[in-house]
């Protein structure tokens, strides 16, 4: 599939399949695989420790993300697909085997939501990608954010 232009018309393509053949591919640890999903002028506007918010940058991020949590399993719990868009809410359970953002491995098994929102050029491809993580619970999981506010 060659990579369009997010400004370019839409083609028919259910956009639905292609969010979720992106988390079954970053499920199966195929990155490669969710990179043939995203186009080269690809925009991440969520941001990421570290990462540029580009296509290069969004591979890299989530290879260290599996370093850091090789079991990582994404589970779409909703999904709604709309013109150019699609919107999934995603349950996310995996187990901190390496360092993930200056937090050494602690083996505990972690539970998160997240939101993404995507959009798609006309060859199909993500072009866009906005998302809210639910980082504090993460961080409170492993151990180094207070579970409670302090009273």
């Amino acid at each position: 599939m060659e990579s369009g232009s997010c400004d370019e018309e839409e083609a028919d393509v259910d956009h639905s399949k292609t969010m979720r053949t992106a988390y079954e591919r970053i499920n199966a640890g195929d990155i490669g695989g969710f990179g043939e999903l995203v186009a080269d002028d690809f925009v991440e506007h969520e941001a990421t420790p570290g990462s540029p918010p580009t296509k290069a940058g969004t591979l890299e991020f989530f290879r260290a993300l599996l370093t850091a949590f090789p079991d990582m399993h994404m589970d779409v719990e909703d999904l709604l697909a709309s013109g150019d868009k699609a919107v999934a809410r995603v349950k996310a359970t995996a187990t901190h085997r390496g360092e993930f953002m200056g937090v050494p491995p602690t083996g505990k098994r972690v539970e998160l939501q997240l939101i993404d929102i995507m959009r798609f050029d006309n060859a199909g491809l993500v072009c866009e990608h906005w998302g809210v993580t639910d980082m504090l619970s993460l961080m409170q999981q492993l151990g180094v954010a207070p579970a409670e506010p302090p009273t």
